[in-house]
């Protein structure tokens, strides 16, 4: 799970399992497999690092 913040500064727990594509189209949208979007403050690459950093920490990788 991974934290993004809402359009409207209210903080969002995502499950990044369902994530199928992130864009910057200029805003951060994130397309869930559920076909749900969902448009965030981070940038595109500051929601792959948090994907990264969560799959490191589940996976005890260096």
């Amino acid at each position: 799970m991974i934290d993004v913040t809402k359009m409207n500064d209210s903080v969002l727990t995502l499950n990044c399992e369902l994530i199928e594509t992130v864009e910057e189209t200029p805003d951060t949208v994130i397309t869930l497999t559920t076909g749900k979007k969902i448009i965030v403050k981070e940038s595109r690459q500051e929601v792959k690092n948090l994907v990264k950093s969560y799959k490191k920490e589940i996976y005890h990788i260096s």
